[in-house]
């Protein structure tokens, strides 16, 4: 290595880092600079691969950890005081003495940083030396490497099931297509596959790659920590721009899947690539009781000041009152004697020392120990545990347990929250014309009564076909079990399934098809062939089956986990199959129209895994009118292994996707293969049309909307297929197949936006599909257009979605699909628990109005009783108008005395456009006003930033305790954003856990982790630091009302060496052991009766009130355990540590049976460390006392507890004193408990009965406060200038102008809603 000067390496490294903050970066092969010195290799300002995640080094270690534990306020206090005891003049203790409390608890939190910092640099080590392959211009070949070696600038082989080592520009794959498939659960958790593809038009798939014929500039984005975006293009050396994006970008940390070898070049390398810049502390949350816990320790600090000025100024005073100089005021070495107000400045100073346990030193490190055991009892809770997924509660953020007591809002997301996220298809409306699919709707009844074993009502009446639909119709008579069996349990699989497979279950994958709707698809095949053209009805299949990501795959591919269900050898039409499963739901008939309707628990399914393992029966073939059993095996590839529905795996991104594609392949329209360049396709007559791939325009929260754009094998025609929302593809429309339509087949859209309405109040989720035939010129023209947009490197985004919003135009209505997503476990008691525990539910959606407000009821988030005020606003001076009407209704309401004892049972119902209104800065504050009026409040067609934005204001403004809830990367602002995130591993991946601060896999488990555990660790760590500071002042003021008779000169009583240990061992255990397993309330009684959750609102046990009256009780207790002594020993010969000795044992004794009053449920482990503290204080100080002859010259505290324990005025001190000390507040208890008993313990009176007298008792109380002991309140609908008469939010017919309103609607709901019956 060549010397280089220091002005060289300076140079050189601002030259580095102005190359690094470039907004873009050029770079180059690494392989002609290979050999070459670090100075000339082009990407050597970029960093390496090698990555570092600790924080200390071995040399650096005790002055960078000291600095950090500086940081604490409290270390630097102690620390300051023990250098104060070093100054003579100073000093009350044995500087070395001193030392010792704050020394051994920053050992430990050193020890405790050292090894986990430790345990970084283990895993830094491991990961920096996995081996991988770089290519070698010397070798001519892939050599093996280290992690570590790889360089921007590098060709990297990774091969199947190896993880990625740095940000790879895909160049070449294995696959002849250029594709590649990852997996990327280390990154969001997400174990669908994903696909990556090769930069188009750089490297041919030849079987032989050569890197070193690789001579282009690849110009990208400088590092950022978007994992879902990547601005790049490739230049050629004809100076050619290739636009690049992340589908050609292998994230490090994703892992190969499914693909022999991919070879990609490195972009971004170690700490800038975008997994490690993802890689940021989580934000530091500050628990409520922590924030009044810091108020209450500046409260003790000028409570400790007063008490060191009194002893200063007493001190000074007893100095000028002294007649002479006293023989025991030993002048110094000059002998000078300091004057009597430089001694009372001194004293200042010796008083802090003396009386410094008055802030309690411990306090933190105790609190840190209770919340690491209540951390532990949650996590290990049964109840908490999902056996179908198995996984437990994970806790991830230590310091805010307290504050799940605390709770007065939650913010909850609906998709895959409240609901599974797994989709079950349930109808369409194809051309106008609605397919209620009742034959599935039986097989689903049937699914149900076989995982359940329940009884299911379903009256089967044969009725007249209509050529019309009537949601009425189809509510009245109940053959249709779409009525939301929500409540139907899905805890387990269908029989022989796995539980590692996604959207595997009969359920989920398994269609029967509508027989009319096969019989049309029949009629459209015949038509379709005789004319030439596509049948919109085949059109609609087509789109389901193409319009989407799905990934496809052989059950015999790579990445083969999980095994799949038993695939039947016989193949089986979708008419056999409905065939079967009416013949099955016959023999139940009986059960169906004899047996009431019983609610049913709600369904859950277990799949951890992503693979979906294809077992749906075999489509038809169509000949004439009637329907055959069809083909496997495509005729036109005869030499080929046939491609049979049983091998067959489909890895979807979404459930929605998988939902849809087996609808399409329950009616005979299978996919077959997806490649970056085709789609292959097995039609219902068995012909195999491949579609090929010209774009696909991805879906974005914006446009709501994606479409694949694709050339038709048959027609030769340019077809864009889209589908998306219904408002997004509605206003698109063009006239749709005016030329062959006719009469009141013209009214498609009207008809199609009818059902969808329908669908939505069900609570379906509905998709509108479309398509547009796209000329040769105008693909040509936009083709230009699309390829510079993605090869822009400015405003990239906006010139995509700008190239796909100018190509979704003039679009042709197929049809829409409604898909059911159902409710979890038990989330109507969920939210009726919170709700009776005080705490307000907001629920923040994406979904249509109708389609939440469905949901909102069959989840009681909204009740029949309730009275619904829906804010739909298109602008803000309508938005003003209804905000001032309803809110000086409610004013008005409140403030009639007639109405003094009831209660308002509003909800609101507000969408994302109104919302956006309402949180301007004008009209926020009256729309809180309002909101606090409401016991819940539903947002629906809100995004992302929305959801945070209102849990922030909420928070901020109304300053109460926030908890939000969610499943999926939409809810990680919101989730981030309140005080306390909550995540629920569901089907959307692991964004959401990864963000939150407590990880849940059930929505159900909010209730004990909120109501119960929440309410624990509040009560507990409430009442523990309040004990604490009870003990240190109590403990502390001992020795401040014996500086009265020692001329306030700082002296103690009791042996230094016994103080500290008094605090470190004979008091310490008690309060944690109290902190961790304290239990006030059963957990049957806290979930019985949520009511009891109030207690820790608001203000809560923790207050202004019991703080001082814990203080007054210790000023109190420290008179009485002081002057009773005093008094006894009054004119005695007794020595001061033998006066001493007695005052140290009363105060034990006081302060532990104080705490032994404030226990609620005793165990053997409270009377073992509480009878332990005793038994060590007294072994301790015997064998202190026996053994220390010298240890505190010029006295010593030898033999005086044996001593004092000869003595019976000894054991009698102790037992009046402290009978005395603890009356007032034992009194307290028994006159508070006797004549005004608090609903805890009441709730305590209970538990002691037997459980079930107990629950007859939660029974009788809980019918009698709801049969009508609170009234229930009606508002009068308000009246406004510009309000017109409302209508009802749901009305019997609607159109479009109704469902969207000409300028607001304000709708107030009551019990008159017609909706279909949840359970």
């Amino acid at each position: 290595m060549t010397w280089r000067s220091p002005l060289a390496l300076v140079r050189d490294a601002l030259r580095g880092q102005r190359a690094r903050e470039k907004d873009l970066r050029n770079l180059v092969s690494n392989l002609p600079y290979e050999g070459l010195e670090k100075g000339k290799q082009p990407n050597r300002h970029f960093a390496g691969n090698a990555i570092k995640t600790t924080k200390y080094t071995p040399l650096l270690f005790i002055p960078m950890n000291l600095f950090e534990q500086f940081h604490r306020l409290a270390n630097i206090y102690f620390v300051g005081l023990a250098i104060l005891n070093f100054v003579p003049v100073l000093n009350a203790f044995q500087p070395e003495v001193a030392l010792i409390p704050i020394c051994v608890i920053m050992s430990l939190t050193a020890l405790k940083d050292a090894w986990e910092d430790f345990r970084r640099y283990q895993s830094d080590k491991k990961l920096n030396n996995t081996p991988c392959f770089i290519y070698s211009r010397k070798e001519k070949q892939f050599v093996e490497r280290r992690w570590r070696d790889v360089r921007v600038g590098d060709f990297v082989r990774v091969e199947c099931n190896e993880i990625v080592p740095a940000d790879l520009l895909l160049m070449h794959t294995s696959d002849p297509h250029g594709m590649c498939y990852i997996e990327t659960s280390n990154l969001d958790g997400e174990t669908t596959l994903k696909q990556r593809r090769v930069v188009s038009s750089i490297c041919i798939s030849d079987p032989e790659f050569e890197p070193e014929n690789f001579n282009s500039i690849i110009v990208c984005e400088k590092p950022n920590n978007n994992l879902n975006h990547f601005k790049c293009f490739v230049e050629k050396p004809d100076k050619e721009k290739v636009g690049a994006g992340i589908e050609s970008l292998l994230l490090r940390g994703c892992t190969v899947r499914n693909t022999e070898h991919a070879i990609g070049f490195v972009v971004y390398a170690g700490h800038e690539s975008k997994s490690m810049l993802n890689i940021n502390e989580s934000r530091y949350k500050r628990s409520k009781l922590e924030r009044k816990l810091n108020i209450d320790v500046i409260f003790c600090v000028i409570l400790l000041f007063t008490m060191c000025l009194i002893g200063a100024v007493g001190h000074y005073l007893w100095l000028e009152a002294l007649p002479g100089v006293p023989p025991y005021l030993v002048p110094d070495s000059s002998g000078h004697l300091d004057s009597p107000s430089l001694s009372g400045f001194y004293m200042f100073f010796t008083m802090i020392i003396l009386l410094q346990v008055l802030i309690p030193i411990s306090l933190y490190l105790s609190i840190e120990l209770v919340k690491i055991g209540q951390l532990f009892f949650i996590t290990n809770d049964v109840d908490l545990y999902d056996a179908d997924t198995n996984s437990r509660i994970q806790c991830k953020s230590l310091n805010i347990t307290e504050d799940l007591g605390q709770i007065q809002y939650v913010f909850s997301d609906k998709t895959g929250t409240l609901t599974e996220n797994k989709m079950v298809y349930r109808r369409c409306s194809v051309m106008g014309t609605e397919y209620p699919h009742k034959e599935n709707a039986i097989r689903l009844a049937v699914l149900e009564g076989e995982e359940t074993e329940e009884n299911i009502l379903f009256n089967q009446k044969t009725r007249p076909v209509k050529t019309g639909w009537s949601l009425d119709a189809e509510d009245k008579n109940s053959d249709d079990t779409h009525q939301h069996k929500r409540g139907g349990r899905r805890g387990k699989l269908s029989r022989g399934a796995s539980s590692d497979a996604a959207f595997s279950s009969e359920l989920e994958t398994e269609v029967i098809p509508d027989r009319k709707l096969l019989q049309q698809i029949s009629r459209a095949q015949s038509s379709s062939s005789s004319r030439g053209k596509i049948d919109p009805y085949l059109d609609f299949f087509l789109a389901l089956a193409i319009c989407n990501t799905v990934v496809v795959s052989m059950a015999t591919a790579p990445r083969q986990r999980v095994r799949g269900f038993p695939h039947s050898t016989k193949t089986e039409s979708p008419l056999d199959s409905l065939s079967t499963w009416m013949k099955k739901s016959a023999t139940l008939c009986n059960i169906f129209t004899s047996c009431k309707r019983k609610p049913k628990r709600n369904r859950t399914f277990t799949e951890d895994s992503v693979i979906e393992e294809d077992h749906i029966n075999t489509p038809v073939k169509t000949e004439g009118s009637g329907l055959q059993r069809s083909s496997l095996h495509a005729s036109s590839q005869p030499n080929k292994l046939a491609i049979t529905t049983d091998n067959l795996s489909y890895e979807a991104e979404s459930p929605d996707e998988a939902a849809l594609v087996h609808a399409a392949k329950a009616y005979g329209f299978i996919l077959l293969a997806r490649t970056p360049d085709s789609v292959t396709v097995r039609l219902p007559s068995g012909e195999e049309l491949v579609f090929e791939v010209l774009d696909t325009l991805t879906f974005d929260s914006t446009r709501k909307r994606m479409s694949v754009l694709v050339r038709h094998p048959v027609t030769k025609e340019y077809v864009l297929y889209t589908k998306g929302a219904d408002y997004a593809i509605m206003e698109l429309l063009g006239t749709p197949y005016a030329e062959h339509l006719s009469g009141n087949q013209k009214s498609i859209a009207a008809d199609t936006q009818y059902h969808l309405d329908c669908y939505a109040k069900e609570g379906l989720r509905t998709l509108c599909f479309a398509k547009k035939i796209v000329s040769e010129e105008l693909y040509k023209s936009w083709s230009v257009n699309r390829q510079s947009a993605l090869a822009a490197m400015e405003n990239r985004e906006e010139l995509v979605m700008d190239s796909a919003v100018q190509l979704e135009t003039n679009l042709s209505l197929l049809g829409a699909t409604g898909i059911e997503d159902r409710l979890q476990e038990s989330v109507p008691d969920t939210i009726m628990a919170l709700r009776e525990a005080g705490i307000q539910v907001w629920v923040l959606t994406g979904d249509k109005p109708e389609t939440a407000v469905n949901i909102g009821y069959a989840c009681r988030l909204l009740e029949e009783e309730d009275l619904v005020i829906n804010m739909s606003c298109k602008n803000k001076l309508a938005c003003t108008s209804i905000l001032d009407c309803t809110l000086e209704e409610v004013r008005r309401y409140s403030a009639d005395p007639r109405n003094v004892d009831t209660t308002q049972d509003i909800s609101l119902v507000i969408d994302g456009r109104t919302l956006t209104m309402v949180l301007s800065s004008d009209l926020q504050d009256r729309f809180l006003e309002l909101a606090k009026c409401c016991r819940s409040v539903l947002c629906c067609r809100v995004t992302p930033l929305q959801k945070s934005r209102v849990v922030k204001v909420v928070r901020e403004k109304l300053e109460v305790m926030t908890l939000a809830v969610g499943d999926g990367a939409n809810d990680v602002n919101m989730i981030q954003a309140a005080d306390i995130g909550v995540g629920i591993s569901g089907q959307e991946g692991m964004q959401a856990v990864m963000a939150s601060d407590f990880a849940i896999s059930r929505f159900k488990h909010l209730k004990k982790l909120v109501l119960v555990h929440g309410h624990w660790c509040y009560s507990r760590l409430a009442n523990m630091i309040i004990y604490f500071f009870y003990k240190n002042v109590a403990y502390v003021n001992l020795l401040f009302w014996y500086q009265f008779f020692c001329g306030f000169s700082g002296t103690a009583m009791i042996d230094y060496w016994l103080m500290i240990f008094f605090n470190l061992f004979f008091t310490s255990l008690p309060p944690i052991m109290f902190g961790i397993m304290d239990k006030d309330v059963s957990a049957e009684m806290l979930m019985g009766v949520p009511e009891l959750y109030r207690t820790g609102q608001g203000k809560g046990e923790y207050n202004f009130v019991t703080f001082w009256m814990s203080m007054l009780d210790a000023f109190y207790q420290s008179l009485v355990c002081f002057f009773i002594p005093y008094l006894t020993y009054q004119d005695s010969d007794i020595d001061v540590f033998t006066f001493g000795t007695p005052l140290n044992t009363i105060s034990l004794f006081t302060i532990l049976l104080h705490l032994s009053i404030e226990i609620k449920a005793w165990t053997w482990v409270h009377w073992v460390i509480m009878l332990g503290s005793v038994v060590v204080f007294f072994i301790v100080t015997l064998a202190y006392s026996g053994i220390c002859v010298t240890c505190n010259p010029p006295s010593n505290p030898y033999w005086i507890l044996q001593s004092q324990m000869a003595d019976p005025m000894f054991y009698l001190l102790c037992i009046i004193t402290t009978v005395v000390a603890l009356l007032p507040r034992y009194t307290f208890h028994v006159l508070r408990n006797s004549i005004a008993p608090t609903p805890l313990l009441q709730a305590r009176q209970l538990d002691r009965m037997d459980p079930c007298t107990r629950q007859q008792w939660i029974k009788e109380w809980r019918s009698f406060r709801g049969s009508g002991t609170v009234k229930r309140s009606r508002l009068s609908i308000p009246s406004s200038p510009t309000l017109e008469t409302p209508v009802d939010i749901y009305p019997q017919s609607s159109t479009t102008s109704d469902i969207m309103g000409d300028e607001f609607t304000l709708n107030v709901t009551t019990e008159n809603y017609q909706r279909p019956l949840h359970t």
